[in-house]
């Protein structure tokens, strides 16, 4: 099985609620669970490229996903050479674009020099590429600073493109760096761009085994801001403030083997993480509560010969929705994994990169060749509608109000029903 890179690959859009915009903000602060309680009658069914409310040809190449936020959407891209970010209004039209460095191609042929997705706290946006630079600006295109995390923490060395999102606290916007090399927890201030603290996080791994390209979530644990990312074998929690680990749950790789790096990113919800490992052949489930070594006490299920390798899975309720690469669907109980049913996508030669989007009872997925699934998942999977973008779809699909904004390799199309 060949490596590949984390493009949608949890690149995960993270919005902020803002009081006052029209548009719903959707998902909730460093949720990663990609899902809403919107109805879903009044999400498009169809998703025809030719009759689409507009689609929007980008500066250039990106796999990350938009980020809504302020009536305003951002996307990452390559343009004209450099890292970008485009500023569009809901009607598709150009705010304002900004481009600055070097940008670095993508290695793998999904891939770009901007896989990760934008984030905001409503006030800045950052974004951060391939180069492993960061940059901040606020809402109407002001730059207000730029970092590179290789200069100043030292180059390490990820196998292909880098893939993890940033994600924001309380405390400022913080990244998972897990790589060939130091490995590390990083929150800085999102004025100024300032270390708040850094955390060591270092396992030792069988070859490639201890590089990610997950993107962590922010969650309650306890009663603690935590962030909890996945990686190197272990998913740990992270107090949000200080960087300090409350705990870490191994098992991932029992008998260590190597080339086990982790695309998937974990999921929360209920108190629970789902995790999908092992190149998509487990998932599990962990407790997200107490403290040091919770590996044998918090692990409370494991399922073998399901899962997912790049897609990352999707709660709702108390039932786990979980796409496989080949178009495999499971539906989980979230409290003990047991499935409620299973089903499998019209077969193709094309993977899934794109995570799935969980609406209500329905469910949208894009495969790599642009190919679009509509789902109802009350009982079973029921295929609703079937259309083809007959472009390369790696980013995760987000709602704009009742719309659907779907980017492509190069474009931006939105749909409304």
């Amino acid at each position: 099985m060949f490596r590949l890179t984390s493009c949608s690959i949890a690149a995960l859009l993270v919005v902020t609620h803002v009081p006052g915009t029209s548009l719903a903000a959707w998902p909730h602060l460093g949720d990663l669970s990609n899902t809403s309680d919107q109805e879903a009658d009044n999400l498009p069914l169809q998703l025809d490229p030719k009759q689409c409310a507009w689609v929007v040809s980008l500066p250039g190449p990106g796999s990350s996903t938009p980020l809504i936020a302020k009536g305003r959407i951002f996307v990452t891209c390559e343009m004209d050479s450099q890292n970008g970010i485009v500023c569009l209004k809901p009607d598709g039209s150009e705010s304002w674009r900004r481009s600055f460095g070097t940008a670095i191609a993508g290695k793998h042929r999904n891939a770009s020099g901007a896989n990760p997705s934008p984030v905001t706290n409503g006030s800045q946006i950052i974004t951060y590429y391939k180069d492993t630079s960061v940059a901040c600006y606020d809402f109407d295109g002001q730059p207000l600073w730029q970092i590179n995390l290789a200069d100043r923490y030292g180059a390490g060395k990820l196998w292909w493109d880098l893939g993890s999102s940033p994600a924001i606290t309380s405390t400022g916007v913080v990244f998972a760096v897990m790589h060939e090399g130091e490995s590390y927890l990083v929150t800085l201030d999102i004025h100024t761009g300032v270390e708040i603290w850094r955390t060591l996080r270092n396992y030792t791994c069988a070859e490639e085994s201890d590089q990610s390209y997950t993107t962590p979530t922010i969650v309650q644990c306890d009663q603690v801001e935590t962030i909890v990312s996945f990686g190197a074998n272990h998913l740990t929690a992270h107090h949000a403030q200080t960087g300090k680990l409350i705990w870490e749950c191994g098992g991932f790789n029992p008998n260590d083997e190597g080339l086990w790096r982790t695309i998937s990113s974990a999921v929360a919800g209920h108190g629970i993480a789902v995790t999908s490992y092992g190149r998509g052949e487990y998932v599990c489930g962990v407790r997200l509560t107490g403290h040091g070594d919770i590996t044998s006490s918090n692990r409370i299920w494991t399922r073998e010969g399901i899962g997912s390798d790049v897609p990352t899975p999707s709660i709702r309720g108390q039932r786990v929705t979980l796409l496989g690469d080949r178009g495999e669907v499971h539906c989980l109980d979230l409290q003990t994994g047991t499935s409620h049913w299973q089903d499998q996508l019209p077969k193709s030669g094309k993977k899934y990169y794109s995570s799935p989007l969980v609406v209500g009872n329905r469910l949208y997925c894009f495969r790599e060749d642009g190919a679009a699934f509509v789902c109802e998942i009350d009982n079973g999977l029921k295929v609703l509608s079937e259309n083809n973008l007959d472009e390369q779809v790696i980013a995760t699909p987000v709602l704009l109000g009742n719309d659907l904004l779907v980017r492509s390799r190069e474009r931006l199309f939105r749909f409304a029903k």
